[in-house]
């Protein structure tokens, strides 16, 4: 356990960030799995909005959000 005043604001913070990665994580995992089942054009947006989101926040990089945005549109288009 942390003893000096800045570690327990330091696992504070880890705490908080490690909850927020995973939820937003989860959230795109499933809207991944919920795509890739059933394409839908209604679901794009919301897809693109996670995967920018999560390649801001760095939880994934910015070129896997660009390739997945690019081959989800490539499934919808014929």
């Amino acid at each position: 356990m942390p003893v000096t005043k800045s570690a327990k604001k330091a696992l504070r913070q880890n705490r908080k960030t490690r909850s927020q990665n995973l939820a937003l994580k989860t959230r795109l995992q499933s809207l991944l799995r919920q795509f890739k089942k059933q394409p839908k054009a209604k679901l794009l947006p919301r897809l693109y909005s996670t995967l920018d989101t999560a390649a801001k926040n760095r939880l994934i990089h910015k070129n896997k959000a660009a390739r997945l945005k690019s081959r989800f549109s490539r499934t919808l288009s014929p």
